[in-house]
């Protein structure tokens, strides 16, 4: 899986368009990454540019989708999580609202957010959002994307990497004890082990 790349850009899809693109020439090999509205806009032709990437592999395409942040992956991820969500429907999810947004349709459970969404209706909005809440409703985005309290967030990321929902994860931390962020995930794993 190719999760990470640095390059020189070769070519850059012209915007508007509907599948904004670019193509990455690192070590004199071409990928064509799909990316965000706000990233094909900050970069120029021959600029050096990073990306964290995601691969999709289908039975006839292999497909990267590149962001500039690790931030934007991981919510990317989320939204891949959600049954019915597709690569090119979570990259149109991002490219439509901020990050801060969607977290907050998560804490509310209103799915306006998505109405604008092209693509989305009211009733898969709606799914979406309740996704969203059990996947991260309650941490506490800051504009940045970041988890506001970093050590917490880090906790609770590792144990829903361990495929444990985000409620589950936030309970179990709640009853672990431990100051330090090591122990506290082993006792919330304990505490999630006798469940």
């Amino acid at each position: 899986m190719i999760a990470y790349l640095r390059g020189n850009i070769k070519y850059k899809s012209a915007i508007p368009k509907k599948d904004n693109f670019i193509i990455l020439d690192v070590n004199g090999v071409g990928y064509r990454v799909s990316v965000l509205d706000s990233l094909i806009n900050k970069v120029q032709t021959g600029q050096e540019l990073e990306v964290f990437t995601f691969t999709q592999v289908a039975e006839t395409a292999l497909d990267l989708y590149g962001f500039s942040t690790q931030e934007e992956l991981t919510f990317f991820n989320i939204l891949l999580s959600i049954s019915g969500v597709g690569p090119k429907s979570a990259l149109n999810i991002l490219q439509k609202a901020k990050i801060e947004d969607l977290h907050a349709a998560a804490n509310s459970g209103n799915a306006d957010v998505l109405s604008q969404v092209s693509g989305i209706g009211p009733k898969t909005a709606q799914k979406i959002v309740a996704g969203l809440q059990n996947k991260i409703g309650g941490l506490n985005i800051t504009g940045d994307g970041t988890v506001a309290d970093s050590a917490m967030g880090e906790a609770l990321e590792a144990l829903i990497g361990l495929g444990y929902s985000a409620s589950q994860a936030r309970d179990a931390l709640s009853h672990a004890k431990s100051e330090d962020i090591g122990d506290k995930i082993k006792e919330a794993l304990k505490i999630l082990g006798k469940k």
